[in-house]
């Protein structure tokens, strides 16, 4: 998707409005419509116009070839909302909330248990998003604010922002849709930076029948500048931009762009404007939305309307695309359009608005940033120019916050300046208000401190077990042994309660989106130097044909793992990776345990670290983490002696991370383990996970009989057995290993629904049987089809979405159809 050739001529006025670009005249929305439809040579000048100015405009900020992002924790306050919106699956009817055992709100207890672990990761932005005025329309947000003692979801907005910075010296950005005068007022002592994107100024998309906008009333243009304008006489930093692709015309995103210029020039202090950032957002279609059949934003439209954008606001401006909507091979392009920040990415939580779209990790981020000539640099929430013009910009109460997050010379965030890092005169011990601030309307009596709010709210529990759950969700490294041990052996109301938090922590982190990847399975112990009668072995040609047969069925990834027998040449694993990428050199090849890579490594004679660079150069791409059952060579003696000694497994595993591998990870139970070697099993995880970033995803795996079925708790329902489970692998591994994903084939499909409202978020791979040798692939026999998985996540009220291996999002051409 990364052409952007065109057909069609420039118009004319093209070349006249480029010239006036060129010069640096102040461009009006017919320049901007004429420089949007630039084409060929045109479109190139245009991009090379918007890339000079956006250098000088870092140049003259002092910080040249530096792009930016905010490392954040995304909270959804409450998907409820008073709109309409043709394109959104973010918002939630409250009947769709209680078919999801999901609050009406999130409750202050579990915004801190997420941005605390954020905190520990070392973001510094919590962005609240949030529907606009759900009390307006549903009752049931009113009397969760009336029950609260909020006086509107706007008061609550702000009690919670100046609890996250009292708490762990983190800075929210505010994002609650439409807000008055008087409202921006009030919030702007508890948050450095607000937001609201203006999308677009047609009125045909707000006033005609069945377009995006009908019917949603704070989507009308002239509410929204009207915000945007307020939010400049009160001297708030402000972030705002437009949508591309939802139906309004090129001459529509002139007129947005230039709108938001001249409200921007209007409230300028000493030559700088209030909008800190233009968002430039091309649209996804997304499933079960009015908008679902609609095309996504056409690249080409979409490039030159990030490029326009540059021109129109100038060098100064920060001009955001958001990475996670965009293919990672069409960065190139966003950056020569003028591109210098990409916003919010967040190593904890999902894009909850756009859920099927993961962020870049930001290690691969700041790789990409730099292949393009430019370094990644971290800011706050609040743009350096702003953070540096605090007196002007920052309300009192918080100079001393933000000023404890920034490099006092660049505005940009300090490093080690989190709380994760130091301790400190930071946020909590600098962040002081007036407790007795009014609410943000009279419909309620006088409000009670921050403190006392929150403790009139928190749920007493009613054992320890459940104090434990919540202990874990919010700090999971605080719990000792012992508590493990007890939420590992929960039952009955406890064991309810585990698995409503640890799925809260699902919720709130990765999101709702239960994912699957199509792949097939293929077992190298039945790699052959010929053919044979057994259905279960194969050559390397029958292995090409199985994974060109795979890629046809539409699969992205082959899994290929076991040992080979001590007979065949070791180099099989070699040229078994090279047969499937001759053949399919598109397919992601998820290939051999540490086992398997082992006796590559010995038996071949090339040792570990020759084992590892010749199975990349032979086309493997990820490894499973499996071939152990849980990490104590007690247990390994007892069930799987011919499983690889524990510490090699460790040493196998953590040097396949080193050598830039991805891998999975498991834990076999319910046999002869003890409760403590789950606990300790999921400690070494963490720790591998601390060193190396190398795992994707956790699968807790229950052992059948004969040598499993065993409960830890005697006369505990199996399906009880896997809740717990699968909870404390949520709450243990949060913050850390991101995906717990649901061992379908062995619990069958029913229990696994339960599980995925136990923490789950995965399922694993379709396991298809293929038409090639499918009985040479383990679990042969059992299929999920997409279909099937999709299925399953609406029975949960829940999106579904196809991944790949490493969890980001397929190649068009590559998503099944399943809507």
């Amino acid at each position: 998707m990364t052409s952007v050739a065109s057909s069609v001529a420039s118009p004319p006025e093209t070349a006249l409005s480029l010239a006036r670009a060129a010069a640096g005249a102040r461009l009006d929305a017919d320049d901007a419509a004429a420089l949007l439809a630039a084409t060929h040579e045109d479109f190139d000048r245009l991009l090379d116009l918007a890339a000079a100015a956006r250098d000088a405009g870092l140049e003259a900020s002092g910080r040249p070839g530096i792009l930016t992002y905010s490392r954040k924790v995304f909270v959804p306050l409450t998907t409820l909302c008073r709109d309409r919106c043709h394109y959104c699956v973010f918002v939630d009817t409250p009947g769709q909330l209680l078919k999801k055992h999901k609050p009406a709100f999130m409750s202050p207890e579990q915004v801190l248990a997420v941005v605390r672990q954020g905190q520990a990761m070392g973001c510094k932005e919590v962005l609240l998003t949030l529907g606009d005025r759900p009390e307006d329309r549903w009752p049931e947000a009113r009397a969760w604010l009336d029950e609260h003692g909020y006086a509107s979801t706007l008061d609550y907005v702000g009690h919670i922002a100046r609890l996250v910075t009292e708490q762990t010296g983190m800075l929210a950005h505010l994002n609650p849709g439409v807000m008055s005068a008087d409202e921006l007022r009030i919030l702007r002592p508890v948050a450095p930076s607000m937001g609201m994107m203006l999308e677009t100024t047609s009125r045909r998309l707000f006033e005609e029948p069945g377009q995006v906008h009908f019917g949603s009333p704070d989507k009308d243009p002239a509410v929204r500048l009207a915000v945007i304008d307020d939010a400049g006489r009160e001297r708030i930093p402000f972030t705002t931009g437009i949508l591309v692709g939802i139906g309004e015309t090129p001459r529509d995103r002139a007129e947005s762009l230039v709108a938001i210029r001249d409200a921007h020039e209007r409230h300028a202090v000493n030559g700088q404007g209030h909008v800190q950032e233009v968002i430039v957002q091309n649209f996804r279609a997304k499933p079960r939305t009015a908008m679902q059949a609609a095309p996504d934003a056409e690249l080409r439209e979409y490039v030159a309307a990030v490029a326009v954008a540059r021109l129109v606001m100038g060098p100064r401006m920060r001009i955001q695309v958001p990475p996670n909507l965009s293919d990672p091979d069409e960065f190139a392009l966003l950056v020569r359009a003028g591109a210098d920040d990409w916003g919010g990415v967040s190593p904890l939580t999902a894009d909850h608005v756009n859920p099927e779209r993961p962020w870049p990790h930001l290690d691969d981020l700041a790789a990409r940033t730099a292949a393009l000539g430019f370094e990644l640099r971290e800011r706050l929430t609040a743009q350096p120019e702003f953070v540096l013009a605090a007196e002007t910009w920052l309300d009192a109460a918080m100079r001393a916050p933000v000023a404890a997050l920034a490099d006092p010379e660049t505005g940009l965030a300090a490093a080690g300046s989190s709380r994760a890092d130091a301790e400190g005169p930071s946020g909590r011990e600098a962040f002081r208000l007036d407790r007795s601030a009014p609410p943000l309307d009279d419909r309620t009596a006088a409000p009670r401190s921050s403190s006392e709010r929150s403790e009139t709210k928190r749920a007493a529990p009613t054992n320890a077990v459940r104090r434990i759950a919540e202990v874990a969700a919010s700090d999971p490294l605080a719990l000792d042994d012992a508590e493990w041990i007890a939420l590992l052996e929960a039952t009955g109301s406890d064991l309810d309660a585990l698995t409503a938090t640890a799925d809260d922590v699902r919720r709130y982190t990765v999101g709702e989106a239960v994912s699957l990847v199509v792949n097939r399975n293929l077992t190298s112990s039945g790699l052959r130097a010929r053919s044979t009668d057994d259905a279960t072995t194969f050559t390397l040609a029958d292995a090409a044909a199985v994974a060109a047969d795979a890629w046809d069925l539409g699969a992205t990834e082959l899994c290929v793992q076991g040992r080979l027998p001590d007979d065949e040449d070791p180099r099989g694993y070699l040229d078994l990776a090279r047969a499937v990428k001759a053949a399919a050199p598109g397919i992601h090849l998820h290939a051999y345990r540490p086992q398997d890579v082992r006796d590559l490594a010995v038996r071949g004679g090339l040792g570990l670290g020759g084992a590892l660079a010749a199975l990349r150069d032979a086309g493997v791409d990820t490894v499973p983490g499996t071939g152990v059952k849980i990490l104590s060579e007690r247990v390994r003696r007892l069930i799987a002696p011919d499983d690889l000694d524990i510490d090699l497994w460790i040493e196998g595993i953590t040097a396949a991370h080193g050598h830039g591998f991805r891998s999975t990870s498991v834990l076999f139970y319910g046999h002869v383990e003890t409760a403590a070697e789950r606990v300790a099993h999921l400690r070494a995880l963490r720790r591998i996970q601390d060193e190396t970033g190398g795992f994707t995803e956790f699968v807790p795996i229950p052992l059948p009989a004969p040598a499993g079925g065993v409960p830890l708790v005697a006369g505990r329902s199996s399906i009880d057995e896997h809740r717990a489970m699968v909870a404390v692998s949520r709450l243990g591994l949060s913050g850390s290993i991101p995906h717990v994903q649901i061992p379908w084939t062995r619990v069958g499909r029913e229990v696994a629904a339960v599980l995925l409202r136990s923490g789950g978020d995965d399922l694993g791979g379709t396991l298809l049987d293929g038409r090639v040798k499918p009985e040479a692939g383990i679990e042969f026999g059992q299929e999920l089809p997409v279909t099937d998985a999709a299925a399953i996540a609406a029975r949960l009220f829940r999106p579904f979405r196809q991944r790949t291996t490493d969890y980001r999002e397929p190649a068009p051409d590559r998503k099944a159809r399943w809507r």
